[in-house]
């Protein structure tokens, strides 16, 4: 482009240099940009850089991309208004939003990325929510005024806000000491906090539910244990004198922006009372099917099950408190509940499901039971029944008599594997022709923890090992262990991720098998050792298979597959991460 005359620019834009050369741009121009440019700058240095390299993200390539956008927003910003031929103040302003755009464009893209990885635990990720910061802060600040050590804000069932006691007193050192085995739970990534009596010195043992596993939190004596039970319960609007009946109430607990539900459940047993608070129970049990972990061929014999015309029982089989209720939920969810009736029959719902109506057992009720109110519901000719629970004989009989043509009942099982669960449910039943009649299939499973992406450490497999899980001799397979540390600095510190767990959330193991002409006719005649041969002729994966596909895909270890398939963990498997105390009986 050529230059004006330089006599014709006005001072205030054009100088001349000593040289004879010409200055184009005035010099304070470069000066409005600069702020927004080291701004961005120190974001990027300060907060991203640093965030990156905690978390274990790409941290190269985001610095590169980094880099990258503020070039493009410099070069953007002073040569855009040139390519347009804007001028004067037009050309300024354009050349500078379009640089701040570019830059914010920079950070947000890395919020957004940061927010959807995994990686990165929730109360980590970047938010610009600023109004609901300023109104949180102000919040927190009100709150710190009150009660400066209250670090919770706790609603009762009636939604109202508990208030913080007035300090150096017995009520707020009482708050503080609740406050403090809830916050130790958070910690910990617990699902659950148990408060039980130990059975000796007269004293309580507080316990958490990490993945599935108990660990023990602390022991009190058993006079505060009750005074901190009784806060709890409080709260949620309890009979407090009544320490033997079975109450069930919710409550929220608020910790900064981090909002908590908490079923409390209540009851009397032998030696005291039993406390269990299970966090965000609805979360808990509500999974897509491609959340619950199957392998491929699984989900495709499962969505077999599921469409089957003949309709039918299909048996639902795990270990108590081991994930049946969520597998029975995601089941009933595959069916259309605005074009069918589906209905479940449970002694607690557990969460409300979309068009599904839920009936629960009312257990105190006059000449109740469990397989009149499976009975009554059948009456009403539902398209789909899920039920929870086989607590009898008569439970399973009221089943297998149902019109099977008509409806798609879903029956929950305590046992350790499909083949167990049919059997069982034969011996349940007692007429080995009735129970065959409508039985389709069974679905079976285990739930292993899953190994921090973070963290996990590789291990070197032996040949032995490689055999065992089913690796074909001459090919090599990446396993890992638990870790735990991760190295930050060039040095050891515990893993941000899963709080030095090793391990982060839990996935099944599945069997899914549909019972076809030839398992049918072994099921007539009650073969349950010609039924395992049929089924092994369909070449799906068991539980134990499942369970090895698994350790080769580097989601879970060898140690952990032990652990859940060891004959201990069958016969005594871990605490509830799903409403322990919901079970339990009045001592």
């Amino acid at each position: 482009m050529a230059l004006a005359d330089p006599t014709n620019v006005p001072a205030f834009s054009l100088s001349l240099a000593a040289e004879g050369g010409l200055f184009l741009i005035s010099f304070w121009k470069p000066l409005v940009f600069l702020p927004f440019v080291c701004a961005w700058g120190w974001v990027i240095s300060n907060v991203y850089d640093k965030h990156a390299a905690r978390f274990f993200l790409p941290r190269e390539n985001w610095n590169l991309a980094h880099l990258c956008a503020g070039l493009v927003a410099v070069l953007g910003g002073f040569g855009l208004p040139l390519m347009l031929n804007l001028e004067g103040a037009a050309g300024f302003i354009v050349g500078l939003l379009l640089t701040i755009v570019i830059l914010a464009a920079d950070i947000a893209a890395y919020a957004w990325a940061v927010k959807r990885d995994d990686r990165v635990p929730e109360q980590f990720k970047i938010g610009f929510n600023i109004g609901a910061r300023m109104a949180a802060s102000k919040a927190a600040k009100q709150a710190a005024k009150s009660a400066a050590a209250v670090r919770l804000a706790i609603r009762g069932s009636d939604k109202a806000i508990i208030p913080a006691p007035a300090q150096e007193t017995p009520e707020f050192e009482l708050r503080i000491a609740a406050e403090e085995l809830y916050l130790k739970a958070m910690t910990n990534r617990a699902s659950q906090l148990d408060f039980n009596p130990t059975g000796k010195d007269n004293s309580y043992a507080a316990s958490v539910i990490v993945d599935g596993v108990r660990t023990s939190l602390s022991t009190l004596p058993a006079q505060q244990a009750v005074k901190v039970m009784d806060f709890w319960r409080a709260a949620g609007k309890m009979e407090i004198a009544d320490r033997r009946k079975k109450q069930v109430r919710d409550i929220v607990v608020e910790q900064g922006t981090v909002k908590r539900t908490v079923r409390m459940t209540s009851v009397g047993i032998q030696g005291g009372m039993r406390l269990s608070m299970l966090f965000d129970p609805v979360a808990a049990v509500l999974r897509k099917p491609e959340e619950l972990g199957l392998l491929d061929s699984q989900m495709a014999e499962l969505k077999r099950v599921v469409d089957d015309p003949k309709m039918g029982v299909v048996l639902v089989a795990g270990l108590p408190d081991g994930g049946r209720t969520t597998v029975l939920y995601t089941l009933l969810g595959m069916h259309d509940a605005y074009t069918g009736q589906v209905t479940t029959a449970e002694m607690e719902p557990q969460a409300p499901l979309e068009g599904i109506k839920a009936n629960s057992f009312e257990e105190m009720a006059e000449g109740s039971d469990f397989s009149t109110m499976v009975r009554s519901i059948l009456r009403r000719d539902p398209n789909a029944l899920g039920v929870a629970e086989c607590p009898d004989a008569n439970t399973a009989k009221e089943v297998a008599k149902a019109e099977g043509e008509r409806v798609r009942l879903y029956l929950c099982m305590k046992a350790e594997d499909s083949m167990k669960a049919v059997e069982q449910y034969f011996q349940l039943v007692g007429d080995n022709a009735l129970a065959a009649k409508h039985l389709r299939g069974v679905i079976a499973h285990r739930l292993v923890r899953k190994l921090c992406s973070n963290c996990r450490a590789p291990v070197q497999p032996t040949p032995d090992l490689l055999k065992k899980l089913g690796v074909p001799e001459g090919k090599s397979a990446q396993l890992f262990r638990k870790g735990g540390q991760v190295i930050i600095k060039n040095k050891q510190e515990t893993c941000p991720v899963c709080s030095g767990g090793g391990y982060l959330g839990q996935e099944g193991v599945f069997e899914v098998y549909q019972f076809g002409d030839e398992e049918r006719a072994a099921l007539e005649q009650a073969n349950f050792t010609g039924l395992k041969a049929a089924i092994r002729k369909k070449q799906l994966p068991g539980l134990g298979d499942a369970a090895r596909a698994k350790v080769i895909r580097g989601s879970t270890s060898v140690d952990e597959m032990t652990r859940v398939f060891a004959p201990a963990a069958a016969a005594k498997p871990a605490q509830p991460a799903q409403a322990a105390a919901a079970s339990a009986k009045p001592a």
